[in-house]
């Protein structure tokens, strides 16, 4: 069966998110602030439905667990890769996520987390947190210990259609005003470093991870100076990244200029990030409004993009 596989997206309440999702992308938000928006994800803490088609109802979990067959027989007793949208209308906690050695170990056999950041919108001088400048692990534990985040964090400015990539290990944090697409591995492990002592609704502080981070934290990661993408665009495709978890490519469609993607993968998983469009395959042709996500699945031919829009597009 090659037709595409639309999906519901899942929608977190967090302490530093806000409505952008609502906003800017149309979702149905609960009342509160809301940071994360799982657009496509098996992981239990929130597991897509499928929208419409031969699988409408059934959970992304489901199809990876029943028909293996449309993710090109893919290996691996989950789903791998998770993607969203953040919004962080105020700062995420100072972080660092560990590999996947380290959380099947301690984290109940949990995938460790790389990821990176397609960045959709950021305010005018905003910035991010990438990297550290301790040298060693002793170094860490005091500067943090003694509160010297100025001199411990690295900042990056950042605007619209930056990308970063961050490794398990690296220390990180999105900021406040920042929209981000994340692709990542399909885990929810996260040690936070550092809260800015900021408190709950009910008046207590968010739990830090202060031993797991130690252990965690890689000293040998470059901190990048810039979020500029330097690789070239070809028939309206860019290159991202490529990491022995996933690759990323940007997809720019204009009205004069249509795009064809191979789907040449075990499946693609592809979020319309800006603007809207439509896409054939297979003989069938689909609407993609903007904040749309779906798979590709396997066998299910090329994807030719019309419209005027920006996708994200990753595979393993």
């Amino acid at each position: 069966m090659s037709e595409l596989i639309f999906l519901e997206p899942v929608l977190h309440e967090k302490l530093w998110g806000g409505r952008r999702l609502e906003t800017d992308y149309g979702y149905d938000l609960p009342d509160g602030p809301v940071g994360e928006c799982w657009a496509i994800s098996a992981h239990p803490n929130g597991d897509c439905r499928v929208r419409g088609g031969a699988w409408d109802g059934q959970h992304l979990s489901d199809l990876w667990r029943d028909h293996r067959e449309l993710f090109g027989n893919a290996e691996g007793e989950v789903f791998p890769l998770l993607i969203k949208i953040l919004d962080a209308q105020d700062d995420l906690s100072i972080q660092v996520h560990p590999n996947d050695e380290y959380a099947f170990e301690h984290e109940n056999g949990s995938l460790g987390k790389r990821e990176c950041w397609y960045v959709l919108d950021a305010r005018e001088g905003g910035d991010i947190v990438v990297g550290q400048r301790a040298k060693n692990r002793d170094e860490f534990a005091q500067m943090v210990d003694e509160g010297r985040w100025d001199e411990l964090l690295n900042r990056v400015p950042i605007q619209a259609g930056d990308f970063f990539q961050i490794d398990p290990g690296t220390v990180h944090a999105i900021l406040g005003g920042t929209l981000v697409l994340e692709t990542q591995q399909s885990s929810d492990v996260t040690y936070r470093v550092y809260d800015f002592d900021r408190r709950q609704p009910d008046g207590s502080l968010r739990e830090l991870h202060i031993a797991q981070s130690l252990d965690t934290v890689d000293f040998d990661v470059k901190a990048p100076t810039s979020g500029k993408i330097e690789a070239p665009e070809v028939d309206g495709v860019t290159h991202l990244v490529e990491t022995p978890n996933y690759a990323v490519d940007r997809i720019r469609v204009t009205t004069d200029a249509p795009v064809t993607y191979a789907q040449d993968w075990s499946f693609l998983c592809v979020s319309v990030a800006e603007g809207a469009g439509k896409v054939s395959v297979g003989g069938a042709e689909y609407d993609l409004p903007k904040g749309t996500h779906f798979i590709a699945p396997s066998g299910c031919g090329d994807l030719a993009f019309t419209g005027d829009m920006l996708l994200i597009v990753s595979h393993l």
